[in-house]
C-alpha cells in the first residue's frame, strides 16, 4: 500500500464539530482498508478566494492534512466520500513520495571549489577541450596584415 495525504478545508465551526468531521473521514478511510499515520492541524486561516460549496459561501477554513496508507483502488471513494460531506469545502488527495537514502556529502560539500572532486573534473574536461575561457583571441585569417584596431 502506498502513502497518501488527504488535504481538506473545513468549514469554520467549534472544536467540538471539528473533531467530529475529522472523525467521519478517518472512519471512511478505515472503511475502505487504510491507516491513518498523522493528522496535521493547520490551523484556522483566510482562503484565497471566496468558494462556494454546498450553496454556501466561505471565506474562512480550518485547514487539515491527514496522511494515511491504504490500496490505490480505494481512493476514488473516499475522495468521493469527503466530496459529499456537507462540512468539508474542498479535499484533495495526494500521493506522497518516498524519500530515497542519500549519502551525506557535507564533508566534500565544506573544502574549497579547488579542492572538490566534481570541480576538478570540470577543470581537467576544460584542459582537454583546450578552450580558454573568457579570453577572446585574434584571428589571423580576416585578410588583413595588421590589426586594425591597434593604434
Amino acid at each position: 500500500m502506498l502513502t497518501y495525504e488527504l488535504s481538506m478545508l473545513l468549514r469554520t465551526m467549534p472544536k467540538e464539530e471539528l473533531a467530529v468531521v475529522l472523525k467521519r473521514a478517518s472512519t471512511s478511510i478505515f472503511n475502505q482498508g487504510g491507516i491513518i499515520r498523522n493528522i496535521d492541524n493547520l490551523g484556522a486561516r483566510k482562503m484565497p478566494y471566496k468558494t462556494s460549496n454546498h450553496g454556501v459561501v466561505h471565506k474562512q477554513a480550518h485547514y487539515f492534512v491527514i496522511s494515511f496508507t491504504a490500496p490505490p483502488s480505494k481512493l476514488v471513494t473516499i475522495e468521493s466520500e469527503c466530496h459529499r460531506d456537507v462540512d468539508i469545502i474542498r479535499n484533495r488527495i495526494f500521493k506522497v513520495n518516498e524519500n530515497a537514502n542519500f549519502e551525506c556529502t557535507l564533508e566534500e560539500e565544506l573544502k574549497p571549489p579547488p579542492y572538490r572532486p566534481e570541480v576538478i573534473k570540470m577543470i581537467e574536461d576544460a584542459r582537454k577541450k583546450g578552450k580558454k575561457v573568457g579570453k577572446s583571441t585574434f584571428k589571423f585569417n580576416t585578410g588583413l596584415d595588421y590589426y586594425p584596431f591597434q593604434r
